[in-house]
């Protein structure tokens, strides 16, 4: 007992410092892309995501705990999600996470995929009962309107995205086109989202946590 209080007075009085967490830490790749983690840790996976696609939304939620919590927390493991665009609604939803910044991108996009039931129903009945009137505006007004009319507005407005913010962001055109360009810089013979790729290379046949974690696990990461 007495051996166990001196090595703890020990490292209080030196001064150990707590392990870095990680997932405080965010970069952006000269294309754009959000990475998340350590920018020299071992394992870098790469993921191309839409938020309109379900098999994306539920990755999301059952890599949560460990893929973030442990092993980008650790610094073995770093996360760049590269936008593959599918549909005006899922761009409508990048450029909102996009909005807030790398700081708040990757809880935006959490929030947005938690969601993604309910504000892409609403989406796509606005989309249907709206089309003949949207097909009127430009391309940043009809983004606009479709995150409106869907709730993905007032989704990451709830985050603390501010109205002012919002409209700039849909104004911003060369933020949008970077957006597109990713999508159309992926792999011709991409299989669809979410796809994987880990150190360079795709992850086959893909698509849940389940199939991922012992890969990552494979490649190094704690």
């Amino acid at each position: 007992m007495r051996s166990l209080l001196a090595l703890l007075a020990f490292l209080l009085l030196s001064g150990a410092a707590a392990p870095r967490d990680w997932t405080a830490t965010v970069t952006r790749t000269p294309a754009g892309a959000y990475v998340l983690g350590n920018p020299q840790a071992r394992v870098k996976l790469v993921e191309y995501a839409s938020y309109t696609c379900p098999h994306c939304a539920a990755f999301a939620r059952e890599s949560d705990a460990v893929l973030k919590g442990r092993m980008i927390r650790s610094g073995s493991t770093s996360l760049e999600v590269r936008h593959f665009v599918r549909d005006r609604l899922d761009l409508a939803a990048a450029i909102l996470a996009r909005c807030t910044g790398p700081r708040g991108f990757f809880g935006a996009s959490a929030a947005i995929y938690a969601a993604q039931e309910q504000w892409l129903a609403r989406g796509m009945q606005f989309d249907q009962l709206n089309a003949s009137q949207l097909a009127l505006y430009s391309q940043a007004d009809q983004l606009r309107a479709e995150a409106e009319g869907s709730g993905l507005t007032a989704l990451v407005q709830a985050r603390g995205l501010l109205p002012a913010a919002t409209a700039a962001c849909f104004d911003d055109d060369a933020a949008t086109a970077q957006i597109t360009a990713m999508t159309a810089a992926a792999p011709r013979d991409l299989p669809g989202t979410p796809t994987f790729f880990i150190n360079g290379r795709i992850v086959p046949r893909t698509a849940a946590w389940a199939q991922l974690e012992p890969a990552l696990r494979a490649a190094g990461a704690k």
